[in-house]
């Protein structure tokens, strides 16, 4: 984001159409944020109902999902990982009907403003107490903040802010803090060609974040060497790689080379929205090793549409463009896509 001052309300941008922050029509010279202000404090649901109590098979599935092995979230005396706090008070597909008119009325009132593309930026949550298998989950939500006009790569708009106070059996026991933008597109950049071919030039895939904590990792995989941080204090093997374990919490640890061999544990097929170095549809999986642990990578050699849950597959090193090398997982079953 840039706070570079435009002459209206202190927002402007290198992309913006006219440099006063407008895309698309939307300027908010039109008394908009005052009308978005007046939203701030009223109610986005009210006693509102988690539709299944606190339960023990979304607690297995959640950590199996997660693997979570943590023993408190099993046995008599299991509590549920404070994390699924916002999971009790989703309303699958079918949704609430207890959101409120106001919230409704604000998303609107961004839409006619030209806001008509949304985004979820963060989440913020404190927990207050335990859930446990049993607790009535209810809640209530409030329009905390609605912001100043931001501009950012994405387009112009406003970030909307909830806040979300979670009872078990009445008792508070925690609060869920959820942030969108809600936003004009930006204008599309005019494409720049390359002189010496006349066409665009290739977009690049985003580059990693190579820090401290993980810049051994990358090391490895320009050694063509997949390679697994492993606490030498419990020797609990870990990824993505941490500076601490979270088994034991020393922060000793050494590496193992993975053997390359894996299964797909899960994957999703990417459709939308599509990505300028990407060429959907692909299947990105979620692989566990043979060493037990998971990760993120492409699964190649096979259609999108053959992929599947225990399917076995093989690291390899694929090299992207001239500075970028990645480790993706090649199909041992099915033929070449």
């Amino acid at each position: 984001m840039k706070d570079g001052k435009d002459g209206k309300d202190g927002f402007g941008s290198e992309g913006d159409r006219d440099g006063q922050g407008n895309y698309d029509g939307y300027d908010g010279t039109d008394g908009l944020y005052g009308r978005l202000k007046a939203y701030e404090g009223q109610p986005a649901a009210t006693a509102a109902a988690g539709k299944d109590l606190v339960n023990e098979p979304m607690i297995r599935h959640w950590c199996e999902a997660m693997g979570d092995t943590d023993p408190a979230y099993r046995g008599p005396d299991a509590v549920a990982p404070p994390t699924m706090l916002q999971a009790w008070t989703m309303g699958g597909l079918s949704g609430h009907s207890d959101r409120s008119g106001p919230y409704d009325e604000l998303l609107t009132l961004l839409d006619e403003a030209g806001c008509t593309s949304v985004v979820a930026t963060d989440c913020e949550q404190e927990y207050l107490r335990p859930l446990r298998p049993g607790d009535a989950i209810t809640f209530d939500a409030v329009i905390e903040s609605v912001s100043e006009r931001k501009t950012t790569k994405l387009g112009t708009g406003h970030f909307v802010t909830t806040r979300m106070d979670i009872h078990a059996d009445g008792e508070l026991a925690g609060t869920h803090r959820f942030r969108i933008l809600k936003y004009a597109p930006a204008a599309p950049k005019p494409k720049v060609e390359d002189p010496k071919t006349n066409s665009a030039p290739k977009a690049r895939r985003p580059r990693p974040v190579i820090n401290r904590d993980n810049a051994g990792f990358w090391e490895g995989v320009a050694a063509h060497r997949l390679l697994v941080q492993r606490c030498t204090g419990c020797e609990t093997l870990r990824f993505p790689w941490l500076p601490g374990c979270n088994a034991c919490g020393s922060q000793d640890w050494d590496t193992v080379e993975a053997s390359g061999a894996g299964t797909v544990f899960s994957y999703v097929v990417m459709h939308h929205p599509p990505f300028p170095a990407f060429d959907p549809p692909y299947a990105v999986g979620l692989i566990e090793l043979a060493e037990g642990v998971r990760m993120i990578s492409n699964v190649v050699g096979v259609p999108y549409d053959k992929v599947r849950i225990g399917m076995p597959v093989r690291l390899e090193f694929l090299r992207v463009d001239e500075e970028l090398e990645l480790p993706v997982f090649r199909a041992q079953d099915g033929g070449e896509g």
